[in-house]
């Protein structure tokens, strides 16, 4: 009986563990376990730590959208800003993916909603709560509604706050490309 109890132990601790995370995720007819790996790096930012990304000067254009995993804009845009992220690299644009989700959100939505989508932009977190001190420190006339963007090179600058389609952004960064 003891060997059996600590074997039990054993497994219960062994399985804790372990970096892949089960998620059992219902169907009509049955239920279907799904590995999520949860040891995914995520830098998170005050807004302090997180104005470096606004301010960089070294005629790169950079491209920072607002998101999070809860607004429905958000998640159709990112697909277009991965694209712009991959065939752009070689033109000098860098795409910062800054998620505004809950951070008690991170290791439940957050850093699986990144796994599953395979997010190749940098994805970063900014978690001040203090929204109406850092919101007009990114732009004067940013509501706080999301999905939300900056495209800037140097000190041209350029702020959205809407969605965008692929065409949209490209017609954008063309603009600085020139």
């Amino acid at each position: 009986m003891k060997f059996k109890a600590v074997l039990i132990l054993l497994l219960v601790f062994v399985s804790c563990n372990t970096k892949n995370k089960k998620i059992e995720i219902a169907t009509k007819n049955s239920v279907v376990e799904k590995q999520i790996e949860t040891n995914l790096d995520l830098e998170v930012y005050d807004f302090a730590g997180f104005e470096k990304f606004l301010n960089k000067n070294d005629d790169k254009i950079y491209v920072i959208n607002f998101w999070a995993t809860w607004c429905a804009p958000c998640v159709k845009e990112l697909p277009y800003f991965e694209k712009l992220n991959s065939e752009y690299a070689n033109k000098n644009v860098e795409v910062l993916l800054v998620s505004l989700d809950f951070p008690h959100l991170y290791e439940s939505k957050l850093k699986p909603f990144i796994k599953e989508k395979k997010l190749k932009s940098k994805v970063i977190a900014l978690d001040d709560v203090d929204m109406n001190t850092w919101i007009p420190k990114v732009n004067e006339a940013w509501s706080g509604s999301l999905p939300a963007t900056i495209i800037y090179k140097n000190n041209k600058r350029k702020f959205f706050e809407q969605s965008f389609t692929f065409q949209e952004l490209e017609k954008e960064i063309n603009q600085f490309l020139n």
